[in-house]
């Protein structure tokens, strides 16, 4: 079974203390915390490298390098060979953004239709930086820096990219037309 899976068979409201003190992210506020080794966290969601867990009332999140705090296995950050072509790259820039959710929604961001576009460049020397056009599902979500720097961190696993940058705009509008069938169905929209 690899790690992905393993953090899959995890199941909402299931109850895990931690092994460890582990950073997590507040969520809505994006702000880094210390979660204390043997406090118990009740398990919200679990896709992707990361997972949702709910603490004295309050949502956090814990990304896939510190999952061992859960007592997974803790995901190496997602990489590149050096000698990877253009469209691996390109792909890998996809794939890395398709494993990036909104902790309180079961749908990754290109799936849920807030990813605008990217645009790959390649610089005189050689460097690669990449920038993503994207939206919030409302102007007010909290989420989108937690959002955006979960894209550019997993991103730059790639040696080949020197930079990512996340531009979130509201133009136009997000609505539900933008989701993947996949998305709608995992959501119940059909």
């Amino acid at each position: 079974m690899s790690d992905i899976e393993q953090i899959a068979t995890l199941h909402k409201g299931q109850e895990l203390p931690l092994q460890r003190d582990v950073a997590a992210i507040s969520i809505p506020f994006g702000k880094t915390v210390t979660l204390d080794e043997d406090s118990v966290v009740s398990v919200m969601q679990a896709k992707g490298s990361t997972v949702s867990v709910g603490f004295e009332g309050r949502l956090y999140l814990i990304e896939g390098a510190n999952l061992d705090a859960l007592g997974l296995p803790a995901l190496p950050r997602p990489t590149l060979p050096e000698s990877a072509s253009e469209e691996e790259i390109e792909q890998f820039v996809w794939d890395q953004l398709r494993t990036c959710f909104d902790p309180e929604i079961p749908v990754n961001i290109v799936d849920l239709g807030l990813v605008y576009g990217c645009r790959i460049e390649r610089l005189i020397s050689g460097e690669r930086i990449v920038t993503i056009r994207m939206t919030l599902t409302a102007p007010g979500c909290g989420m989108g820096d937690v959002i955006a720097a979960d894209a550019r961190n997993k991103i730059l696993g790639a040696p080949q990219i020197s930079q990512v940058h996340t531009e979130i705009v509201f133009d136009p509008p997000w609505s539900r037309e933008m989701m993947s069938d996949e998305a709608k169905l995992e959501l119940g929209m059909f």
